[in-house]
């Protein structure tokens, strides 16, 4: 038997499935015989013991995982659900049953605007099952233990679970929810664990059965044949040998130089990106510094970090992107106002012109921090710009601050339709596929139910990075990816055909890129991205894409 999702990765995996054990049930729903004042105690002192394990997990994992367990954190934390908590505890519930109603109420509401926010409701469902597990005082549900090397199957994975994997018992996710870029997704991508997510028939699956994993594919096999099993072997070993092979700069079979770069949210990755043969940095998210903070960090402590990050990569590009909130990244001292589809608000380049200070004081730091690294080559770009109105008032912003190369993110079709406008106003552009995969098949990114949609192998979407890429070519001005489409080998042999110039992506993905690369020409790279601009489906832009010239 064979069951389809969304696979992440290229990865191959065999082993007997292990499952996710059961939520806790319900809460009873008793009135309460403590006084309310106590009960509200309970549940105060438990909400915050959840919110310092988060972030605890945030401090231990790093990187993405960081950024999404704060984010996390803080809803433990938002005043309003503890309000909202009082005004049940109040009325007679007791504290389990008032969180538990009261986490509800939130997650329809998140789960209704859709998009980011609807993600979030997992996450925040994670938060519920977490305080209930403190007040009852019994163990939160967790990653199955075992003695033994498994692949993990669940409804979904809270983040929290998601990052703390045990690499060596883990061997492969497969999850009956979420899209190819749910935090389960990219989460799995960072720690390099081949997964499939959206797989219809999952829950039927029970544990020692023996599976077959196959992430490039996204099929599970069921009960593989011992041929099965054997070719999948094959394929393993095969991709641990590419992964050992020597580190090169990436390049195409006739010597066409193809950058191959990081996507960091740390400077404590740096190290890590440097040993997979990273040759520099593509993006660099500084949400990590704003997350979970009442106000703005300071011009010091933004120069510290980014310094940091520029001295381990002295004499090689650092693209940094200034803060992106907004959306799933809610900061209060920027905005706290409500939006009913956040994806579509006050977000990105928008917020922080409301806010200018904020971005200045950035922009501050970073031009430090270049003068402390000399060596080292700094990019800034602004992310979720729309036009070249946009892109002028940034670049001049940032330039009159003493930066010298300053480009934006195309993540919106309106700037892949005026890219001719655009590379003329900056310095360079960087394409993030996931958003703007999502924006133009107006399927949300982080919604399991469209899944199918979020495809950056969509003809719709290769055109767009055509038009960025042809316009940039034009002008000379350098056009990359860093988004996840990056991180996919066959599509990363397009996106260069496409015309783009460098691609960035989790460290992990760097040596299977750098192999697909190398077996390809120009020619050939433009060959195969013609057959997928021409296709009809994502699905048939991948077999045109594969299919002999």
């Amino acid at each position: 038997m064979e069951l389809r999702g969304v696979g992440v990765g290229l990865g191959m995996a065999i082993g007997p499935v292990l499952r996710m054990p059961d939520p806790l049930p319900d809460p009873d729903d008793d009135q309460r015989t403590a006084d309310a004042a106590e009960e509200l105690g309970r549940v105060t002192e438990a909400l915050a013991a959840v919110a310092a394990e988060l972030r605890s997990r945030a401090a231990a994992a790093g990187g993405e995982a960081q950024e999404v367990l704060e984010a996390t954190a803080l809803m433990a934390e938002d005043p309003m659900l503890l309000d909202e908590v009082r005004t049940r505890i109040d009325a007679g519930s007791t504290g389990e049953r008032a969180v538990f109603d009261a986490i509800a109420t939130f997650r329809a509401t998140l789960t209704a605007m859709g998009g980011y926010m609807a993600e979030r409701a997992a996450d925040l469902g994670d938060v519920s099952q977490r305080a209930q597990a403190r007040l009852r005082g019994v163990p939160a549900p967790g990653v199955p233990e075992s003695d033994t090397p498994f692949v993990l199957v669940a409804a979904d994975l809270a983040p929290a679970d998601t990052a703390m994997l045990d690499l060596e018992k883990v061997l492969a996710l497969v999850t009956s929810e979420g899209g190819p870029t749910s935090h389960t997704a990219i989460l799995a991508r960072a720690k390099s664990i081949p997964a499939i997510v959206g797989v219809g028939g999952a829950a039927e699956l029970v544990d020692s059965t023996m599976v077959l994993v196959d992430a490039a594919a996204g099929t599970v096999i069921v009960a593989p044949s011992d041929e099965q099993r054997a070719e999948a072997e094959r394929a393993i070993a095969e991709r641990a040998s590419r992964a050992a092979a020597p580190l090169t700069p990436g390049a195409l079979a006739d010597g066409t130089s193809v950058p191959l770069l990081a996507n960091l949210g740390n400077p404590d990755e740096a190290k890590h990106a440097v040993d997979l043969g990273a040759e520099g940095v593509g993006l660099f998210r500084t949400e990590f510094l704003f997350l979970g903070e009442a106000e703005a960090p300071s011009v010091e402590r933004q120069r510290e970090a980014y310094s940091r990050l520029l001295q381990a990569f002295e004499g090689k590009k650092v693209v940094v992107r200034v803060l992106d909130a907004g959306a799933d990244k809610p900061l209060a001292f920027l905005s706290d106002a409500h939006e009913e589809n956040p994806a579509l608000g006050l977000r990105g380049i928008r917020v922080l012109r409301q806010r200018e200070t904020v971005l200045r004081d950035q922009l501050t730091a970073l031009q430090q921090a270049a003068e402390q690294a000399p060596g080292t080559e700094l990019w800034v770009m602004a992310p979720m710009v729309s036009d070249v109105e946009e892109t002028e008032y940034f670049v001049e912003l940032a330039k009159s601050l003493g930066l010298r190369t300053v480009g934006v993110m195309a993540e919106v079709p309106s700037l892949a339709v005026l890219a001719e406008q655009v590379v003329a106003a900056c310095d360079f552009v960087s394409i993030g596929t996931n958003d703007l995969t999502q924006y133009t098949l107006a399927a949300d990114r982080l919604l399991g139910s469209v899944a199918s949609f979020q495809d950056p192998w969509h003809p719709a979407v290769l055109r767009m990075i055509k038009l960025l890429g042809d316009a940039g070519n034009a002008a000379g001005t350098p056009v990359g990816v860093c988004g996840e489409a990056a991180a996919d080998p066959r599509l990363a042999v397009v996106l260069v055909g496409l015309g783009v110039t460098t691609l960035s992506m989790t460290p992990a993905a760097l040596a299977d890129v750098r192999a697909e690369l190398a077996t390809v020409t120009l020619d050939e790279a433009r060959g195969r991205a013609e057959r997928a601009l021409g296709a009809r489906s994502a699905a048939d832009a991948r077999a045109a894409a594969s299919a002999p010239a």
